[in-house]
């Protein structure tokens, strides 16, 4: 029977978050874009922006938790195949489109999708090291 270690995914999830803000900032978004995008749309300001956003990454790193011995291939590359496809059904499909960014982003840009998705897969990199054990997890780990 699988387990979550609860520790593990919500340190992953936080630290995973703290890499997406930085990589947007690198990408000239500036600091924490998606949280004041969440807090105008909604009304409620940057702390509520902030609070989602972080828990958000939370929940996407304990839900990896839950199914990743389901998930195929190596245990390095299944976050990836998890991010991916949350990336494109919630972010490309609804949240994009919910914004006013059209599917993927693309009334804003092709840069957008791609934005997007680099900006996700630079936030499962905790969950190699933290959630799977490494890129090679000894067996039974």
């Amino acid at each position: 029977m699988h387990t979550i270690n609860w520790k593990n995914a919500i340190i992953a999830g936080f630290l995973g978050t703290i890499l997406f803000d930085l990589f947007g900032l690198i990408m000239g978004m500036g600091w924490w874009d998606i949280p004041a995008l969440l807090g105008e749309k909604t009304g409620l300001g940057l702390a509520y922006g902030v609070f989602g956003h972080f828990s958000n990454g939370i929940l996407l790193a304990i839900l990896y938790a839950g199914i990743a011995p389901s998930l195929l291939g190596p245990s390095w590359i299944r976050p990836y195949i998890f991010i991916t496809a949350q990336t494109v059904a919630l972010v490309w499909f609804f949240m994009f489109p919910l914004v006013g960014a059209g599917v993927a982003g693309l009334n804003v840009g092709i840069d957008m999708a791609i934005g997007s998705m680099v900006r996700h897969w630079v936030y499962v990199i905790p969950y190699i090291f933290i959630i799977n054990k490494g890129l090679f997890p000894k067996k039974g780990s």
